[in-house]
């Protein structure tokens, strides 16, 4: 549960930013850039500071290889599905939500990592140690 926790705010963060409907912060601050640079900012400072936490935790979790190799096997399934015919990629609305699909499951598993290595492994991640 809490994977799928992680996941669905992942995506909600990145679809709150960017996503092909009309619903989102890109559009809005740019159409109401001159009239509500205030809330504008805010917004704007609301989602990098979940940028932030879901970025940081992923980098120290499993590094930028990490989220390479993620996307590489997420990019592989998407070209399997696609070569047996599963999926079609002539939408580009489709398109984009399946990129922020993948995204929101590299940022889920880099903020899981420590947890699910954890209870794999029995060992415990230590990034800050008092002398």
């Amino acid at each position: 549960m809490g994977f799928l926790l992680r996941w669905v705010f992942a995506l909600v963060l990145l679809a709150a930013t960017y996503n092909p409907t009309e619903w989102n912060y890109v559009r809005w601050s740019l159409s109401n850039w001159d009239t509500q640079l205030p809330l504008a900012v805010l917004g704007g400072l609301v989602l990098l500071i979940g940028y932030i936490i879901y970025l940081r935790a992923t980098v120290r979790s499993i590094g930028i290889f990490g989220m390479i190799l993620i996307l590489a096997v997420a990019g592989t399934l998407i070209w399997v599905a696609f070569d047996f015919g599963w999926l079609d990629l002539s939408d580009p609305s489709f398109n984009t939500w399946l990129g922020l699909l993948v995204l929101s499951v590299v940022l889920a598993v880099g903020l899981s990592w420590s947890i699910v290595r954890r209870k794999l492994s029995g060992q415990a991640d230590v990034d800050d140690v008092d002398a």
